[in-house]
């Protein structure tokens, strides 16, 4: 457990956390492709996801000034376009209005839910210095803004501007840096053990893992400093009234 007294600084992850409580963001995508009634089997799906990952990290089809929504609907019509290519999808008028209804759906999922946790970032933004440290596409600015977010931290350490990528604990290590405090006194709130709460422990960091619905199975003696399974439960841990 921590001593949260301790604790002088805080470093945050984006994707999975804030904007999924926890959830692997291809599950948030696959409910979404459920919902909206894609006939697609999922297996069909993941190799949709991961194709177009891959080509996120490699092309620049983000831009900076994206938000969020606008990032979906790029990356959902990667996904569309991929399946429809292989086969798996039947070109069709319907086809074409896939990318907009799952992204759409998504948005408001992520909207409502930072809504949710608005009044826990401004409670440790008012106590605490804070830092984002996210594996992003560029444009995580544009997000936070977009959601009323941006305020909340001193600093943004983003992999696509900064070029070093979760796990690599150096990224860690910036974060801290920002900070401007002894690594013992910050924590990390992540929802990846292996790129969260792994390397921020590599670097000294008290770690909270949010260990929501993954995407894989973790490692049999995964752990952390402490374990949560809702964004919500930080109320309880920093005591906010």
């Amino acid at each position: 457990m921590i001593n949260i007294d301790s604790i002088k600084g805080i470093i945050f992850d984006y994707g999975g956390t804030i904007d999924s409580n926890g959830k692997h963001w291809a599950e948030v995508l696959w409910e979404a492709y459920e919902e909206i009634g894609v006939p697609v089997s999922k297996e069909q799906f993941r190799e949709a996801y991961v194709y177009a990952e891959r080509y996120l990290a490699t092309h620049p089809v983000i831009g900076s000034e994206d938000n969020f929504k606008e990032l979906l609907l790029k990356k959902v019509d990667l996904q569309v376009n991929y399946l429809v290519e292989n086969k798996f999808l039947s070109e069709s008028l319907k086809t074409s209005e896939y990318s907009l209804a799952i992204s759409n759906q998504c948005y408001n999922f992520v909207r409502n839910l930072i809504l949710r946790e608005k009044s826990i970032l401004e409670f440790l933004h008012k106590n605490y210095p804070m830092v984002l440290v996210s594996n992003f596409y560029g444009n995580v600015q544009a997000v936070l803004e977009d959601f009323g977010l941006l305020k909340y931290f001193n600093q943004i350490i983003e992999s696509a501007v900064v070029g070093v990528r979760k796990p690599d604990p150096a990224i860690f290590a910036l974060g801290v840096e920002a900070l401007g405090l002894p690594a013992e006194e910050v924590v990390v709130i992540g929802d990846s053990y292996t790129k969260d709460i792994v390397p921020a422990s590599k670097n000294g960091c008290k770690t909270i893992w949010l260990k929501g619905k993954g995407w894989g199975d973790d490692e049999p003696d995964a752990t952390a400093d402490i374990i949560i399974t809702d964004f919500m439960e930080l109320r309880s841990i920093f005591s906010i009234g």
